[in-house]
């Protein structure tokens, strides 16, 4: 019996009110919903030639930040974390997202007064590294270690400055080397993994998507595109400025995760 593993990305589609999204670090600014949507549907389209099986949401028209689907999940090869979010504005977000996870996933669930944004979730391995944010606490952080421990995963928080979640700071870029702005966060929690460094005159660079061996990247930061290809990481360059504006990343826009099946299985 054949068995193979095929990447599934989750998605949804651009709400028509992100323009009322919630905002942390960035000033409002008119965001064009028509010019967001076709971002977003390049976006999917690059996923999709990267091998991805794309699982498309229809979009939630009454929650603005709701396209940003990793906030509302974090996806582990044995169970998926269905989150709280730290913005009490997202958290009907995160039903639907159950819902379409279950097929996949035995399902568990961050419990009050608990709160954690997918975004702050960074999995390299079996560690587990978890920002200590404006969106995410100690005591979510906690939920996270009782439910992975079992399967061995080490977890760590790690506190964030400056920035929205822990991967506005820092990225896997490859198996063994994350992106990473160190004005952020301390570079000292990953000195196991090759890092490189955002350049300085772009400090929002560190969110990249790694998908296989290949990174999805903004076109926005040039300079630290080059970096990782001096690094010798091949990057896929997409424009998510309309999304940015909502301060949202190219992680944030899809859940990734690994599907087993076995040869004569459908779908």
């Amino acid at each position: 019996m054949l068995v193979t593993t095929r990447l599934v990305a989750i998605t949804r589609a651009v709400s028509p009110r992100i323009g009322q999204c919630e905002l942390t670090h960035l000033e409002r600014q008119a965001i064009d919903v028509e010019r967001a949507q076709a971002q977003h549907g390049q976006y999917e389209a690059y996923l999709a030639g990267l091998g991805c099986e794309l699982h498309r949401l229809p979009a939630e028209p009454d929650l603005p930040d709701s396209v940003f689907v990793e906030d509302a999940a974090v996806v582990l090869d044995e169970l998926a974390i269905i989150t709280r979010p730290g913005a009490a504005s997202r958290r009907l977000e995160t039903e639907s997202i159950a819902q379409a996870l279950r097929p996949f996933r035995r399902l568990a669930f961050i419990q009050p007064p608990g709160t954690l944004d997918g975004g702050d979730v960074l999995c390299i391995g079996h560690a587990i590294y978890i920002g200590l944010s404006g969106r995410s606490n100690q005591v979510g952080i906690e939920q996270v270690r009782l439910l992975v421990d079992p399967f061995g995963y080490r977890v760590e928080g790690v506190p964030v400055t400056g920035c929205l979640h822990l991967k506005s700071a820092v990225t896997q870029v490859a198996e063994d080397a994350v992106l990473i702005n160190r004005d952020w966060v301390d570079g000292r929690i990953f000195r196991e993994l090759k890092l490189v460094d955002v350049d300085p005159s772009e400090p929002m660079g560190a969110n990249a998507l790694l998908v296989g061996s290949t990174v999805v990247y903004p076109v926005a930061y040039p300079r630290t595109r080059r970096r990782l290809k001096e690094a010798g990481v091949a990057v896929q360059a997409v424009d998510v400025s309309e999304l940015a504006k909502a301060e949202g990343g190219v992680t944030c826009c899809s859940l990734i995760l690994r599907r087993t099946v076995t040869d004569g299985q459908a779908g």
